[in-house]
């Protein structure tokens, strides 16, 4: 890139603050939440929660509207939305499946049946919303996949067609009818689905959930990590640093960080993401953009940037780097990667070059709980007493709530249109251990880098993924 791109890109970023925009409490309404007290000495509970992200808010709220007679606890290592939860874009999807195609690929005979259930789901987050007065910023906008290289754009019409007939709606733009909307020298054409995708801001999601499960009777214990799970007669004792959660039945909802529950590393990869966000704009610089629908919006490059715009008129803008550490490390210091952060400048104001001189205010990353067929999966262990939901990829702002009705349903022995379903019945490829894990997610990246770059041709290590179901076509 030009030296004048990049002292720009450079100069963007001059005095962002290298925190989390969703969680910082210096911006205007945020009422960050006070921290639950620890879990001291020993607590019981019908039901325990471990996690206080979506998964484990989800889960304690429909756990108290199931039954509100039920004794619910949920104990967090830290506090309520500080992981994944509350460090996304904010994309708040239908799909359970991290996207139409991938779930046609995995489960061609239920994608139908699989995209009522994941808008039913969004319904469901709207209508929870709405009922629990949450403050979430909650816009049903949909989404825009852009295309910014024209083999991008091949597969459109046929995605299209597709989607038609499985129930899921959504139009093919060309570049004209796109740059009406949201003007980008850098658009060809673009796949909007109007009705799949939310946005919402997930700290206050999170905050919202956590207090409407306060309201019904939840008890919330933060800063306990658990770090042992044994079985005594009565259930599963929960051992934390200064005590124990006692109950029959736990579900585990800790996406990338599964602690004692081992089973889960073997499926669970951790990666981590960034994302950089913007000043709020002028009204000369949204007049300049368009965007009047303010639809989330994705390319469709194999390594993509997710883009929306916040309340305020912010642009969040994330994505492109997908880094992993050896061995799955997961620690503080990766929260921070100044050359992402730069690239991603540089690509902004390549996307949208009338922004020259706007700010970016906030720099932050975070770990995602990748797995092997990049959408959630779900289990049962300790004889049926515990069930777990995780590896929701990076698109699990909706999709948890299904997860926590289905950790529901496998708790109280349920038969339901949930886990009935193949795509709920199976279990993703486990990751091979290390050193080859990480050097297979190595090559997968380089190779997909080069796809990218030669106008989305799979080379043969590529080919070889898709055909044992280990492929992915973001």
């Amino acid at each position: 890139m030009a030296d004048g791109a990049a002292a720009r890109a450079e100069k963007a970023l001059e005095g962002a603050r290298p925190k989390v925009f969703w969680l910082d409490p210096d911006v205007p309404g945020h009422d960050v939440p006070e921290p639950a007290p620890a879990l001291v000495g020993d607590v019981h509970a019908d039901l325990a929660v471990v996690g206080a992200g979506f998964s484990g808010l989800w889960t304690a709220l429909i756990a108290k509207e199931r039954d509100p007679d039920r004794d619910v606890v949920v104990v967090e290592a830290r506090t309520a939305g500080w992981a994944a939860s509350g460090r996304n874009g904010g994309f708040c999807a239908a799909s359970l499946t991290h996207g139409y195609e991938n779930g046609l690929d995995r489960w061609p005979e239920e994608i139908a049946e699989l995209e009522r259930q994941g808008l039913a789901n969004l319904d469901g987050i709207q209508e929870a919303v709405e009922r629990h007065g949450i403050d979430c910023e909650f816009e049903r906008t949909g989404e825009l996949l852009v295309a910014t290289e024209p083999w991008q754009a091949e597969g459109f019409e046929e995605a299209a067609r597709s989607m038609a007939e499985h129930g899921a709606t959504a139009q093919v733009w060309d570049a004209e009818r796109v740059r009406r909307e949201i003007d980008s020298p850098t658009y060809v054409g673009a796949l909007y689905e109007p009705e799949g995708v939310a946005m919402v801001h997930p700290a206050k999601l999170a905050w919202g959930l956590r207090a409407a499960c306060e309201r019904l009777g939840v008890r919330f214990f933060e800063n306990s990590p658990v770090r042992a799970i044994r079985s005594v007669p009565v259930g599963l004792r929960l051992e934390t640093r200064q005590g124990a959660l006692h109950a029959p039945k736990v579900a585990w909802g800790t996406g990338a960080f599964p602690g004692p529950l081992r089973r889960l590393k073997h499926y669970l990869a951790p990666v981590y993401d960034y994302a950089l966000m913007t000043e709020p704009l002028t009204d000369e610089q949204m007049a300049s953009l368009g965007w009047k629908g303010r639809q989330g919006v994705g390319d469709a490059a194999n390594f993509f940037h997710y883009y929306r715009l916040t309340s305020d008129n912010r642009i969040l803008w994330g994505g492109y780097d997908v880094v992993h550490h050896y061995g799955g490390k997961v620690r503080p210091e990766f929260d921070q990667r100044p050359e992402t952060f730069l690239k991603l400048s540089e690509h902004f104001f390549a996307t949208f070059p009338q922004l020259e001189g706007l700010r970016f205010t906030h720099t932050w990353g975070g770990v995602i709980d990748t797995c092997s067929r990049f959408s959630g999966f779900f289990g049962t262990g300790y004889k049926g007493r515990l069930a777990y939901a995780a590896g929701y990829t990076g698109l699990g702002v909706g999709a948890t709530r299904f997860g926590a009705q289905v950790m529901l349903d496998r708790l109280d022995g349920l038969d339901t249109e949930r886990t009935r379903l193949r795509m709920v019945r199976e279990k993703p490829l486990p990751f091979p251990p290390e050193p080859v894990r990480s050097l297979g997610i190595e090559l997968t990246l380089r190779a997909t880098a080069a796809a990218d770059r030669n106008g989305g041709r799979r080379n043969l290590w590529l080919r070889g993924l898709d055909a044992v179901g280990l492929g992915f076509d973001s």
